[in-house]
């Protein structure tokens, strides 16, 4: 099985900007591992305090890590970045989407 390091996790989410949203299988596509999503969200459950784990949701934009937040306060911080969250999803996650593979440029190994 094909392991990630999750430093590097850490490094692209920290890199998500104020007020945008990724997906856990956008940071493993740019890591080079497409199928590690799931691992992608195992170092989001452990990541430091100082890393923005709330800009991190699923494919469909569901706040899918909420329960690692408690309550509702993933949903507060994103809506303190201006993100409207409806039923639990992010409205207009089209355009909110932060893909570091577009923005980065290139893969990271």
């Amino acid at each position: 099985m094909e392991s990630l390091n999750f430093a590097h996790v850490y490094q692209v989410v920290c890199l998500v900007p104020y007020g945008r949203v990724t997906t856990y299988g956008a940071i493993a596509r740019y890591l080079g591992s497409a199928q590690l999503a799931r691992m992608v969200g195992w170092a989001m459950n452990g990541c430091p305090q100082n890393v923005p784990a709330h800009r991190v949701i699923n494919r469909q934009g569901l706040l899918s890590g909420k329960n690692h937040f408690g309550d509702s306060n993933m949903q507060l911080l994103l809506e303190a970045e201006g993100i409207r969250i409806k039923n639990d999803k992010v409205v207009d996650f089209e355009h909110l989407f932060w893909d570091p593979a577009i923005e980065l440029g290139t893969v990271k190994n």
